[in-house]
């Protein structure tokens, strides 16, 4: 659980290719978002390897579009890893 006020890193840049902290309470759906996204683009990424017709500009995109994803579950995890280490131990659940 979070505290009031604790600073959130978002899944994305400002400028100088700073990192952006979100104050709030509210829960945010962009992880939830970023999380499926990944998921369907590993599916897909699985059904192109698998296919023996795949061109190799399909597959140049899909790795764009998975290091884009990475990127993005990077930051989500990076952010969950603050948090945890900012909580409080006695919150943690078994």
């Amino acid at each position: 659980m979070r505290t009031p006020n604790e600073l959130r890193l978002l899944p994305w840049s400002g400028p100088g290719d700073k990192p952006c902290y979100l104050s709030t309470d509210d829960p945010d759906g962009i992880e939830a978002v970023q999380l499926g996204t990944a998921s369907e683009l590993l599916e897909e990424a699985s059904e192109g390897l698998d296919n023996q017709d795949t061109s190799l500009d399909e597959m140049r995109c899909l790795v764009k579009e998975l290091t884009g994803a990475l990127r993005d579950i990077l930051r989500v995890a990076t952010s969950r890893g603050r948090l945890r280490a900012t909580s409080d131990p006695s919150e943690s659940a078994y």
